[in-house]
């Protein structure tokens, strides 16, 4: 399926678009020259989706993963609902996810996001995920941000897994329903400045963040950090 009828999918499966910010998405216009939409000069294909913060309601549609040069999406601040589409691991150029404040749920995160390499970016705060944390995500080597806060049904433990992130600097988990001991694997996150875990059921935080030399994590270096429960 080709980027313009994998987008027109996408489009189709909006609800409400108050801003009529999808006006130009029609088959009498290059999608190159959507709004929001951005592609490359080489290949004219669908490099960056940004769509943020236009109120748009609806469905993300498994169309999406069709569109195998994107490296940006941005749905950020807008009511999409429903699963957060497996398909999305297809897309191995991806760099940058935002799916932040939302009303998306499921019965967990897909653990094929681990198949999107080169992303550097997940946010997924704000939403009404389930389930677990994948233990996946710790194959993400060149993530450096990772938001997953403010899902108040979320219930696990934090993966040990999130300790291989060696490139990571943001972290934010708090706000959920994480529970048991704080993986001392969070200790190799050398590159760790911002970590927010607060308001969660979590214990062993002291233990494995920092106060344990050994562990490697120097909280000091820290710009922003959140513990408490």
């Amino acid at each position: 399926m080709t980027d313009q009828l994998s987008s027109l999918r996408f489009k189709e499966a909006v609800e409400n678009n108050p801003f009529n910010v999808l006006a130009s998405w029609n088959s009498s216009t290059h999608f190159c020259k959507w709004h929001g939409v951005t592609c490359s000069l080489k290949h004219q294909r669908v490099t960056a989706l940004n769509l943020q913060g236009y109120a748009l309601r609806g469905l993300i549609t498994p169309e999406i993963g069709n569109l195998t040069f994107l490296r940006y999406v941005n749905l950020q601040n807008n009511s999409f609902y429903g699963e957060i589409p497996h398909e999305i691991g297809r897309l191995f150029r991806l760099q940058e996810l935002c799916l932040t404040n939302n009303t998306l749920k499921g019965r967990q995160i897909p653990t094929n996001l681990s198949s999107c390499s080169e992303l550097k970016g997940l946010s997924l705060s704000g939403n009404k995920l389930v389930g677990k944390i994948p233990m996946e995500l710790g194959f993400l080597a060149k993530l450096e941000l990772l938001y997953i806060a403010m899902n108040n049904l979320l219930t696990s433990e934090i993966p040990a897994s999130i300790g291989n992130l060696s490139s990571l600097s943001f972290l934010s988990l708090g706000v959920n329903n994480l529970e048991g001991n704080v993986p001392e694997e969070l200790g190799h996150l050398i590159n760790l400045t911002h970590i927010s875990i607060a308001d969660n059921k979590l214990s062993g935080i002291n233990e494995a963040l920092g106060l344990n030399p050994e562990l490697g994590l120097d909280l000091k270096r820290a710009d922003y950090f959140t513990l408490q429960n």
